[in-house]
């Protein structure tokens, strides 16, 4: 697949997200723009609050920080695995029509969902910025966490994508997984109000490891545990592997049954 036709689907994905409206393509802007407003004013007050009666504490601006900076990564991580999920079902005209390398045409969603993730981000950083919250060189790191967690999203995808072809149920299969999923990440919570014996499992979620590792960079202004890090790194390594082994697999089916 040329690099041409990936930029295109991009393009086009980004457009078609706001195809009709006045203001298109700005709203690309606007949305990030108003989420992050409404998770630093409203949350700042009333879960921060309500964390500080719990014994944890939490400043003014603390609980949006905390808040946001796992709230983005969780977003472009179940945006992206929803997407890609469904690829092969929702381009099944392009790919019967176009000569499509399947295994590629997964990289425009991580693009377009990745515009989105780093305007939000510029967003948040410029936040930061204005209140005077220290944003360090470790703030370097945030590329690899990213690079991380889209290779364990895609690889996850993937797989899942495989499946979708033969059996519809996993395109709302995942959906409904995808929203259990976010209450059992430390997203609008901390892992400190939990039980100590419930906190193992809570960390074999991998997205836990991730998410963390934003947070040690941007809320608590240091390197993430590499450890986990390296180890998240293996697994997805593995994940992304056996993935495109599974397809790889079933590519003739998946083009003889779509």
């Amino acid at each position: 697949m040329k690099n041409s036709l990936i930029m295109y689907l991009v393009k086009q994905d980004l457009i078609d997200s706001y195809s009709g409206s006045i203001l298109g393509g700005l709203w690309s802007f606007i949305i990030p723009l108003v989420n992050i407003t409404v998770f630093i004013v409203i949350f700042s007050k009333i879960m921060g609050a309500k964390l500080n009666v719990l014994g944890v504490d939490f400043q003014e601006y603390s609980y949006s920080i905390y808040l946001v900076s796992g709230v983005l990564a969780w977003n472009y991580f179940s945006n992206t695995l929803v997407r890609i999920t469904n690829i092969f079902n929702e381009k099944a005209g392009l790919i019967t029509k176009v000569n499509t390398n399947l295994l590629v045409l997964p990289l425009y969603i991580i693009i377009s969902e990745s515009v989105i993730f780093f305007i939000s981000m510029s967003f948040f950083l410029l936040f930061l910025l204005i209140i005077g919250f220290p944003v360090t060189k470790y703030w370097m790191v945030l590329i690899i966490i990213y690079f991380l967690q889209s290779i364990f999203a895609y690889g996850l995808g993937l797989f899942l994508a495989t499946l979708s072809v033969f059996i519809k149920d996993i395109s709302e299969f995942t959906r409904v997984i995808v929203q259990l999923w976010f209450w059992f990440t430390p997203l609008v919570y901390v892992m400190d109000i939990l039980p100590e014996k419930y906190k193992i499992i809570f960390e074999l979620n991998p997205m836990y490891h991730i998410v963390n590792a934003y947070r040690d960079v941007i809320v608590r202004s240091q390197l993430p545990d590499m450890y986990s890090l390296s180890l998240f790194f293996i697994f997805s390594m593995f994940l992304f592997l056996c993935a495109v082994y599974f397809f790889r697999k079933l590519e003739k089916d998946i083009r003889d049954f779509i």
